[in-house]
């Protein structure tokens, strides 16, 4: 049968439905109990009440069955014997279909096969379907489809669910450490007149008030930054960024970020604290210090690695941290064929990271001595200050973390941003409040930046940050086909 029949047939079942005065989505107050409670206390005579979706049915004769599965993620048999149920009863039950949410109140019993059941005494509809769910990955097997409508994947397939109640615990342990530990949770602005705190292309947007351009933020760092200089010691938030630019498997337009800050510390306790959070999540999920990625055993024992950025470039490319873009370019394009003129530093040293990503593929590896023109808000190695205070954290082959000492000098911060600017310093980009705030005096300080959802793919063994993300960002859909 044709989906667009179905979907007349069941039309027609709801308009049955209202004309004897029954609401096919109920406005009731249904009081009821989880079926995964009801299954593990089963009492034999009890009278119970539940509700969830009719993922089965099964009619023979005057007597039907019905599988019931709600939010619990369990299921539960339901007999209905036509001339035991009242005659509204009997006509809810001769328009129902799979799919259909309903209130179910009977008595509990086994069956002979010894299969826990509820004998329906009174069946009560909430909400009418009116489309065919999918069966079992029959109509939805395209991926495009399974993201761009996951209210059906999450119909479909049980195993995507857990991956977001996966996601919910991560965050949740996260939360509880850092709490546990004297931080303090805070929300710092989306909305943002000068996008800064990080490297990326932002969305922009316009303020009808203030007639004036805004923008989507690209981090929350020089904000949670304020608040050390304000007196709160330890901040953190986890945040929703955007970034303008290219989508992956690993990159989406907009993604989740923790980001960490605390007075008198630098890069090597930003290390011990990143390593903790993340031995905590695997503890709170069970799953041991050996975890599997992508057919890849990842042992997260510690003490983890260290490998210096500055000197593992220099013996695979030959590339020095002062080189200059033009060099470093030139150099690079004996190693990768997407190397050309005209790309930034920043870009050079993405395609840098791209070739060491075999980087904490069987353990964690942290990256240390990134190259100080790449970190304007780090602070730099005091015997070397082409090299700064700063590392990013490699687990499974996929950069999930990223540290610095946060630069607290207000005149080599100020310089920094000119420098990165150039000419668009005169254009009043740069973040004058910023450079106040830390002229009034911040702290020294340790910041770490963890990728929520990047995190969530290694413990929950996803291969893209799609499988992570509820409703990832798709290109629109093409309506006038």
């Amino acid at each position: 049968m044709e989906i667009e029949e179905i979907y007349q047939q069941r039309l027609s079942k709801l308009a049955e439905l209202s004309a004897i005065g029954i609401e096919p989505y109920g406005r009731n107050n249904f009081k009821f109990s989880y079926i995964k409670k009801i299954k593990a206390d089963f009492k034999v005579g009890e009278t119970v009440s539940i509700c969830g979706r009719i993922i089965a049915a099964r009619l023979h004769g005057k007597a039907s069955f019905l599988d019931i599965r709600d939010g619990s993620g369990e299921k539960i048999q339901v007999y209905l014997k036509e001339d035991a149920l009242a005659e509204e009863d009997r006509t809810v039950l001769k328009n129902l279909d799979i799919g259909d949410f309903v209130g179910i109140k009977g008595e509990a019993f086994i069956t002979r096969t010894q299969e826990p059941t509820v004998k329906a005494e009174k069946i009560t509809l909430l909400s009418k379907s009116l489309r065919p769910l999918p069966e079992k990955w029959h109509g939805l097997k395209d991926v495009e489809t399974r993201y761009r409508q996951r209210y059906l994947d999450l119909i479909a397939n049980s195993e995507v669910k857990e991956i977001f109640l996966a996601r919910s615990r991560i965050i949740g342990a996260i939360r509880s450490f850092l709490d546990e530990r004297g931080f303090l949770e805070v929300e710092t602005p989306m909305l943002q007149f000068i996008p800064g705190g990080a490297a990326g292309k932002p969305f922009k947007t316009y303020h009808e008030e203030f007639n004036s351009e805004m923008y989507l933020r690209i981090a929350p760092e020089l904000y949670l930054k304020k608040l050390l200089v304000g007196g709160f010691e330890k901040v953190y938030e986890i945040n929703k960024s955007f970034r303008n630019e290219g989508i992956s498997s690993r990159h989406n337009p907009e993604f989740t970020m923790l980001e960490v800050y605390s007075a008198y510390c630098d890069y090597r306790d930003m290390m011990k604290l990143v390593t903790e959070i993340v031995l905590h999540i695997a503890k709170e999920l069970k799953l041991g210090e050996k975890i599997t990625y992508q057919e890849k055993t990842v042992d997260l024992a510690p003490p983890w690695r260290e490998k210096s950025f500055a000197q593992a470039v220099k013996d695979k490319f030959g590339i020095n941290p002062d080189d200059s873009t033009e060099i470093m370019i030139t150099k690079l394009a004996k190693h990768a064929s997407k190397v050309e003129n005209g790309l930034s530093r920043s870009q050079v040293v993405r395609i840098v990271e791209e070739l060491l990503q075999d980087e904490g593929v069987s353990s964690p590896v942290f990256l240390t001595d990134y190259f100080s023109a790449l970190c304007p808000l780090a602070k730099n190695k005091k015997d070397n200050p082409h090299v700064s205070e700063r590392f990013e954290l490699f687990i499974g082959g996929m950069e999930v973390a990223n540290a610095y000492s946060e630069l607290n000098d207000p005149i080599e911060q100020k310089r920094r941003f000119e420098e990165e600017l150039g000419d668009k310093a005169q254009e009043g980009k740069i973040d004058t409040d910023f450079i106040n705030a830390l002229e009034y005096g911040m702290p020294p300080a340790g910041g770490l930046g963890i990728g929520i959802d990047r995190l969530v793919m290694l413990f929950t063994n996803q291969p893209s940050i799609r499988d992570v993300i509820l409703f990832p960002h798709l290109r629109p859909e093409n309506t006038d086909a």
